[in-house]
Parts: structure tokens; sequence; C-alpha cells
């Protein structure tokens, strides 16, 4: 037996809470940053995971009895829901940064709506609109021009990169993120939002215990160092704006986004992370906003609203 969640909402303002919730994921690094002095990157995620899921106790609880009613389809993709977005692919995007050129990761990043397009025409069949493929591919250039300081450089940098590890971790984390995008609309066909958004988050923290567990960190001098133990109240309350703000609120947002949004649509409205992302750094950390990051984030927003335009002719037929 499968639970099957209405999609006769208002699907036109769908895309936008993906939108939405990308975009309180993107305030990440208002406190990720910070909170990289005081814990090593997997611990950092461990913790997010833990505080989500306390957040998360009084909708999982009440709805534990649903759980035997999802068929396992449903479970399939929210397995690799929970594995690939929520936890493994933020890993390999820390191995990527650590170990490759920002620039070129950066730029491969934005060819995860692309990802999640190709996965939605496989595997749910979605039709796309003729004009969907030029305002997709200037969404996809305009977020390339947003992520890089120095476009410029672009080609030099990619030059210089060649078959580097961050290179191909930045290339598995944009397979995951798309996988994921598409994993989770799977999940919002077959479950309701309470259920899906808790067990997603279930699923991210038993994926973290295990890699923490791997590193040999799941003891309390690594899951709580000395720089967090002097700066205690900073540190909790870093990991608390990051678990609320830019973790669980959104993470329920985008989901209800996804049950009334195709992932071959969601992709492109994930793309608002990027924008809230750089938006931050210049505020947070008083980084140069170019001028061509400006014109970008405008060209990108009304290229995301063209994508959900044309498709809208689609989906009404």
């Amino acid at each position: 037996m499968n639970i099957r969640t209405r999609n006769d909402g208002p699907r036109g303002y769908g895309p936008w809470l993906v939108g939405l919730g990308a975009a309180l994921w993107g305030t990440e690094s208002a406190w990720r940053i910070p909170l990289n002095e005081l814990f090593d990157a997997d611990v950092i995620v461990f913790w997010e995971h833990v505080l989500i899921l306390l957040m998360f106790l009084p909708l999982l609880l009440p709805s534990l009895g649903d759980l035997r009613k999802i068929d396992i389809t449903t479970w399939g993709y929210l397995l690799f829901s929970g594995f690939a977005g929520s936890a493994v692919g933020t890993i390999f995007f820390t191995l990527a940064l650590k170990h490759g050129n920002p620039t070129v990761v950066n730029v491969i990043l934005n060819i995860q709506p692309v990802i999640s397009t190709f996965g939605a025409f496989v595997i749910f069949g979605d039709r796309l609109a003729p004009r969907f493929f030029l305002y997709a591919a200037i969404a996809v250039l305009a977020g390339i021009f947003l992520s890089v300081e120095y476009p410029a450089l672009i080609g030099v940098s990619f030059e210089r990169a060649g078959l580097t590890l961050g290179t191909g971790y930045a290339l598995i984390c944009a397979f995951f993120w798309g996988g994921s995008t598409v994993a989770g609309r799977g999940v919002m066909m077959g479950m309701p939002l309470r259920l899906a958004s808790s067990m997603r988050v279930v699923i991210g923290l038993t994926c973290m215990t295990l890699i923490v567990l791997l590193h040999g960190k799941l003891h309390g001098v690594a899951l709580w160092p000395v720089a967090a133990q002097t700066h205690a109240v900073k540190a909790i309350g870093l990991l608390l704006l990051l678990a609320s703000i830019s973790g669980g609120v959104p993470l329920l947002i985008y989901f209800e986004g996804l049950r009334l949004t195709p992932a071959s649509t969601a992709g492109y409205f994930e793309m608002m992370q990027t924008l809230a992302a750089v938006c931050i750094t210049w505020g947070f950390f008083h980084a140069t906003l170019r001028p061509h990051q400006i014109v970008a984030g405008v060209v990108l927003m009304a290229a995301v609203a063209m994508v959900q335009r044309v498709q809208a002719t689609v989906e009404a037929k």
C-alpha cells in the first residue's frame, strides 16, 4: 500500500517554495563559516542533523504508524534523498572545496539542475517545452557568472585544475545533489510532508553517524573540541541557527514545493541557493559584490521564472 499525497494545489507557487527553501539553505555560510573554526566539517553536519531531528520529533512521532503503508519504490527514493542530499553530497562538497579550485567547483555545481532535468525525464517522463531549453541554458549561464568573482579566469582555472580530486569531488557532488532533487520529488509523490521531511533527517543522521564513526570522531573530544568548549555559547547558538534557519525550516518549505513541482523545473529554482549564498557572503563577510554578479542575479531570477512559465503550458495539457 502506498500513501499518495495530493497534488491539486496551486502549482504556480510550488517552484517558488522550492526557491525559498533553497535560498534559506544558502544562508548556511553565515553560520557554517564561523563554525568551521570550532568543529571539523563532518562533525558540524552531524550536530546539524541531531538538532534538526530533535526539532522534527513532534512531526515524526505521530506519523510513525504510516511507515508500514509506504511502498518499496518510495522507500528507495527516500533512502537516496537522505543519503545523497542530506549527508554524503555535503561531504563531497566540502572535499571539493578542500582539494579543488573554488572557481572550478562553483562552475561545476551549476550543472546540478541539468542532472535533475535529465533524471526527471528518464524516471518520471517529465515533458519539456521547446523553449524550456533556452531559458534553462540562460539560467545555468547566469548561475555560473553569479557564482564566480572573476569570470575571465574560468578558462584559466579549468586549465590549471585539470583532472584533480577536487574536480572529481565536485562532479560527484553535482550528481548526488541533482539526483536528490529527483528522489525528493519521488518521495513527495508517495509520502506526506511531515513524514517525508522527518525521515530524510533520520536517514541523513544515520549516514552522518556512520561517517563520523569511520573517521574515529564519535567521542567526546572530537564531537565537542576544546575550541567549542571555550566558546560554548557561541557554538550552541550557531548550531541552533544552522539547524533551524538553514536546516529544518527550509527542508519543510522545499519538500512542500517539490510536492507541487516537477523535478525538471525544481532544479533551476534551487539555484536561488547560489544567489542567497552570494548575498550572505557580501552582507556578512564583506565580500565584494561585482557588477556582473548583480546582473547575473537578476537574469537568473528572470530565467527561472520563464522556465516555470513555459513549463506551465505543457503541464496544463
